[in-house]
């Protein structure tokens, strides 16, 4: 194929990402009583994390904070943004076959076998970190944050869109981060990563993994600061065993 043969096939690629991302946004933004009952389920004490801390403490600690809307705009925006991000999620293993589709002819065979199994190793965790946050990390951070008060005179009176944006940014940054043992697998196949330094130099990332939790956490507590970095010193862990079994295999 010529160039600009290429570029017609990657323009017919985008061309159909994009249909089916406008596809996935309209279905999303149509089914919004359930989209919304999962996105604000984690600010209710009858959360699923909740109640399993409370069954496990054996302590019942009630809690309720209100979301408020304060622009004329603010929640059709904001539902459309929700919806977009919940149809990319939605038709994002068409894209990704579509994409992948564009790039493999271009490979030789293992090449094509590695690219697979990056492809589909990445798309997993990710989706696995974005689990972890919806189910931990986020809900952990809004009660206490969204409890907080610096005097019984201020009242918290949480904006949608803040809550909206939290949750967002804290998805895409915790799914980021679960890629690092595929990252981890990548760089040992073409040599630049080998398992022993990251074995001798446990403790120097045990401490970066703790700063970077502390930066990802906006919470002041202990306990939140670990159970962000407990995934993230795992994650560490599991990605020396594939590293050092990337080289025997």
């Amino acid at each position: 194929m010529t160039f600009w043969e290429h570029l017609d096939e990657l323009r017919g690629c985008i061309l159909k990402v994009v249909i089916a991302a406008l596809i996935g946004t309209v279905v999303a933004f149509f089914f919004k009583d359930a989209l919304f009952y999962a996105v604000l389920a984690p600010k209710g004490e009858d959360f699923v994390t909740y109640r399993l801390f409370d069954a496990i403490s054996k302590h019942h600690s009630s809690f309720y904070v209100e979301l408020i809307n304060v622009e004329l705009t603010q929640q059709f925006m904001t539902h459309v943004k929700v919806a977009l991000w919940a149809g990319l999620l939605l038709v994002s293993p068409y894209v990704i076959y579509v994409l992948f589709g564009f790039v493999a002819p271009a490979l030789y065979k293992n090449e094509r076998r590695y690219a697979v199994r990056a492809v589909a190793g990445g798309y997993v965790m990710f989706l696995v970190g974005v689990a972890v946050n919806y189910f931990l990390l986020f809900p952990l951070t809004f009660r206490f944050l969204g409890n907080y008060q610096v005097s019984d005179e201020v009242t918290n009176m949480i904006s949608l869109t803040s809550y909206i944006n939290i949750l967002l940014l804290m998805s895409l940054v915790m799914g980021v981060l679960f890629e690092l043992p595929v990252v981890s697998w990548i760089l040992a196949k073409v040599g630049i990563l080998r398992a022993e330094p990251m074995a001798k130099y446990r403790k120097h990332a045990i401490v970066a993994i703790l700063i970077l939790a502390a930066i990802i956490t906006p919470t002041g507590d202990v306990v939140t600061l670990s159970v962000v970095a407990l995934p993230i010193y795992l994650l560490y862990e599991a990605s020396i065993l594939i590293v050092r079994w990337s080289y025997k295999a």
